[in-house]
């Protein structure tokens, strides 16, 4: 039929992946004998995810031509007129998401046959990437609200196992609880999000839900003044925060590090922290009846893309960097979301996919030439010796800060404008929060950069700086082994398992933004997929300015976000390799702001007093009164004194002497006389 996509075609996508997560966990783990080795693992995986990612490219050529689909492809069952379904819906924002998630996901599996080389847990760790690829298809390709939970939760899952990947590390263990307990408090919102409007539109298919969603704006939520659509909405929200990790659900981000280097590119590039971007997108035409809501995820964008930067500069692991710089670009993203500009949030989702999954594996890499020292005071001088890393490295983060004509820059500077466009309240803030964060971005990423790839060589020395003091060792999986360049010891290369794929994202990090932007922003690639309300009119305004992407970009060299990006590098040129005494004299003489810093602005000490600390205070009351005193003491040891008591009692009366039974008796018929001459008309 023309127009409509082929849904045996479509069903490959997410099931080749999940069948060579099952050739790789079944068949290649100890727990099935290791049926098959390493080659046939890594070949299954990658080829599944290949598969998946020429078909997810195939469905973008046609959904740009016109075609569509959306239909339920099986029903699990009907429970009193509600339908529980597996469905797909793909239009032109399902079709970039798959392209996306499958391109960087290839990758991914590309480079970690290099990087896990040594490690005993290979075939676990293919299983692994393949089933979050099948689980974050699952979640992009959905159309119902049921399908979205499951592939909500099935990433969450994969992503607990991933960053627990080495179990016997208790700090891997540590962070892969906090990320799933963390990740439970916005899922409880997001589930409350869903049963309200289930409960209000009898229906979890998201057409059917926009269908109504004229008469959802004039609800309100029973015995309350609130209306129904902002609760609902905010509750979404909350689940993004969780899975997005915006203030104040940010906490297990930057510890799930301790995961190894390619789950740190793939969940935390890409596809896991891009759900809940992803899925406010696809729930526009609910969030544009709401400003209450969308004025709070602006201002709490804005928090988490300014603060979460500031926490970027004190970062001495090279990936903690790069994972502050994920917080704070998904706070830009989330700020777009407030503003209305959920196309302008979508593309910047898919350029920031390509350069930061290009920065956590050129990280990797680093760390592969360092022989796991991940401290970047240990570092200098790469350049020289890793000239492909140091290559792609620089182009990733020329794109992350925002450079005219590379990706980056047009999808941020379109953020930066949207918010100016923006009268919800907030928006002020919000203004001010991405204009700073292009400041602290550059420094922080070319602080990075100028300490690892020049400067003096810091390596193969008896380091003051060992990052096992750190306690943020994330790839320290060789225990046994010797962290860091022995003396004389020189860094190399990365093998072409390892450079091939950063040279593939860099392509993509250095043009994409250029030849994608008209299309995606102002060529209708969205139209009836992402629905604006005529009040919020941030996309207009961006449309009336914009010529092409060529006179964007020069404008861009008289424009405040350039000179702001610029200073940043110039500050981090003159701070790391001019002048290096001047961040130490900084340090003394801010250091109560340095220690709010290095103490992640105590969030982490709040939710160990205020909610772990709570939870244990009502756990043991619970467990005193409750357990000990109600259960225990009362009902079973209370009903088996009172049994005792009462058989002592008793016992007394069974003496076996004729004269005690007779005188009970006696007494029997003397009471029995008694209320007989006492009630006389007794029956």
């Amino acid at each position: 039929m023309a127009g409509q996509l082929n849904p045996q075609l479509l069903l490959a996508v997410p099931l080749a992946p999940l069948a060579g997560s099952a050739i790789a966990g079944l068949l290649g783990t100890k727990f099935f004998g290791n049926v098959v080795g390493r080659k046939v693992s890594h070949t299954a995986t990658i080829l599944g995810v290949l598969i998946a990612f020429v078909i997810s490219c195939m469905t973008l050529s046609a959904v740009i031509d016109g075609a569509t689909y959306n239909a339920t492809l099986y029903q699990w069952m009907n429970v009193a007129g509600l339908k529980l379904e597996v469905g797909f819906m793909v239009d032109s924002l399902t079709a970039m998401m798959m392209c996306v998630v499958t391109f960087v996901s290839l990758m991914v599996h590309i480079y970690t046959i290099g990087y896990m080389a040594e490690d005993d847990g290979y075939n676990r760790f293919f299983s692994y990437i393949s089933l979050f690829t099948f689980s974050m298809l699952m979640l992009v390709m959905s159309n119902n609200f049921l399908q979205l939970f499951f592939g909500w939760e099935a990433v969450g899952l994969v992503s607990y196992l991933l960053i627990g990947f080495w179990y016997t590390k208790p700090t891997a263990i540590y962070a892969n609880m906090k990320a799933f307990l963390v990740n439970r408090v916005g899922d409880f919102g997001f589930i409350l999000g869903i049963g309200l409007l289930v409960a209000n539109t009898g229906s979890m298919n998201y057409l059917e839900v926009f269908a109504k969603k004229e008469e959802l704006a004039r609800m309100l939520l029973p015995h309350t003044e609130w209306m129904l659509i902002t609760v609902a909405c905010i509750c979404l929200f909350i689940g993004a925060m969780g899975k997005s990790a915006q203030f104040p659900l940010h906490v297990w981000l930057p510890d799930s590090m301790e995961g190894p280097t390619p789950i740190s590119a793939l969940i935390h590039a890409a596809t896991m922290v891009t759900a809940g971007i992803f899925m406010v997108s696809r729930m526009s035409p609910l969030f544009e009846l709401s400003d209450t809501a969308l004025s709070f995820i602006m201002v709490i964008g804005a928090i988490t893309a300014l603060f979460m930067g500031f926490m970027g500069i004190i970062q001495n692991d090279i990936k903690r960097v790069v994972a502050y710089s994920t917080l704070s670009q998904l706070g830009y993203m989330t700020v777009a979301l407030g503003a209305s500009a959920y196309s302008v949030a979508v593309f910047h989702l898919m350029t920031h996919a390509f350069f930061k999954a290009l920065l956590f594996l050129g990280a990797g890499s680093v760390i592969i030439g360092m022989h796991h020292d991940q401290d970047i005071r240990n570092m200098g001088g790469l350049s020289k010796y890793m000239r492909i890393t140091w290559l792609t490295s620089l182009a990733g983060s020329l794109a992350l800060i925002g450079t005219p004509f590379l990706s980056g820059f047009y999808s941020k500077d379109s953020i930066i404008e949207a918010v100016q466009a923006s009268h919800l309240p907030g928006a002020g803030f919000a203004q001010f929060a991405v204009l700073a964060g292009v400041f602290v971005t550059a420094f922080y990423s070319f602080r990075m950069y100028f300490l690892v790839f020049h400067g003096k060589e810091n390596f193969g020395k008896a380091h003051a700086h060992d990052h096992h003091d750190d306690h943020h060792a994330a790839d320290d999986h060789h225990d046994d082994h010797h962290h860091g360049l022995a003396p004389g010891q020189k860094p190399h290369e990365s093998p072409m398992v390892v450079w091939l794929p950063l040279v593939l994202l860099a392509i993509p990090s250095l043009f994409i933004g250029y030849f994608a932007i008209e299309p995606m922003l102002f060529g209708g690639f969205f139209d009836n997929v992402i629905a604006v309300n005529h009040a919020h009119h941030a996309m207009h305004e961006l449309k009336e300015e914009f010529h092409s992407p060529a006179a964007m970009a020069l404008h861009a060299f008289k424009t405040l976000p350039f000179w702001l990006a610029l200073i940043g590098v110039l500050t981090a040129y003159v701070f790391y390799l001019l002048k290096p005494g001047i961040p130490a004299a900084i340090k003394k003489v801010l250091s109560p702001l340095y220690t709010l810093l290095d103490n992640k602005y105590y969030m982490d000490r709040f939710n160990e007093i205020v909610f772990a600390g709570g939870a244990r205070l009502l756990g043991t009351g619970l467990w005193n009164v409750g357990d000990k005193g109600l259960i225990d003491g009362l009902l079973v040891n209370g009903s088996a004194k009172l049994v005792g008591w009462g058989s002592k009692l008793i016992r007394h009366l069974q003496s076996g002497y004729i004269y005690h039974y007779a005188f009970v008796m006696i007494l029997g018929v003397m009471g029995f006389l008694a209320y007989t001459v006492l009630f006389p008309f007794a029956k």
